[in-house]
């Protein structure tokens, strides 16, 4: 499992930069863009330089591969899928609240037309 998901000598190192760290800054910049309402394709760039920092988080603190494709991909997915509910969550929630007369929430990721 070490070999697919992180290269470090623990998964604690793992759990601590991608899933704490990267998870709250990409859970941060969803919810920033969506409350200033930003459209989707810019927190993607958004959430791309974020998995970037990640990385780099990974190599600088514990000598992990800077350069590497694989793990990269691993972050930024992770980074991506976080930032984007986030973003949703955050939108859902400001549709029904700015606009009751129109929306009612479907669930927690959506909302339907009155």
């Amino acid at each position: 499992m070490s070999g697919i998901l992180y290269e470090e000598a623990s998964m604690v190192t793992f759990i601590f930069v991608t899933i704490i760290l990267g998870g709250a800054g990409a859970w941060m910049t969803g919810r920033a863009c969506a409350l200033t309402w930003r459209p989707y394709p810019m927190l993607l760039f958004y959430l791309l330089v974020l998995s970037f920092g990640v990385r780099f988080i990974h190599f600088s603190l514990f000598q992990a591969t800077l350069l590497s494709l694989h793990y990269w991909i691993v972050d930024a997915i992770f980074v991506l899928a976080v930032g984007s509910i986030a973003y949703r969550y955050t939108r859902t929630n400001q549709m029904v609240s700015q606009y009751y007369w129109l929306y009612a929430k479907s669930g927690p990721l959506s909302w339907r037309s009155l």
